[in-house]
């Protein structure tokens, strides 16, 4: 696990595209680079942090450090979405 920069160190002024391996399946996130975090790519995806539980690089991601795990170029992660429901 990386840890990202503290907010006194310099911005990255040209963010490149992130390519993460996600569920097994290479993507490409024009809007992450290198100082997003793991929240950042649930945010992205649409997820409700409380739903979904995360594997990056075959550890699992305790929510309380999404924040402040970088992700790197090539990633693996795994991201499970819990869903509700069932007979009423």
């Amino acid at each position: 696990m990386r840890i990202l920069p503290s907010p006194d160190e310099p911005a990255n002024l040209n963010p490149m595209p992130l390519t993460l391996v996600l569920n097994g399946q290479p993507r490409v996130f024009e809007s992450l680079s290198a100082s997003s975090s793991l929240s950042d790519l649930v945010q992205e995806l649409g997820l409700k942090g409380d739903r979904v539980a995360v594997e990056h690089n075959g550890e699992i991601a305790s929510r309380t450090v999404w924040g402040e795990t970088a992700l790197t170029e090539n990633d693996k992660l795994e991201i499970v979405h819990f869903v509700g429901g069932g007979v009423s």
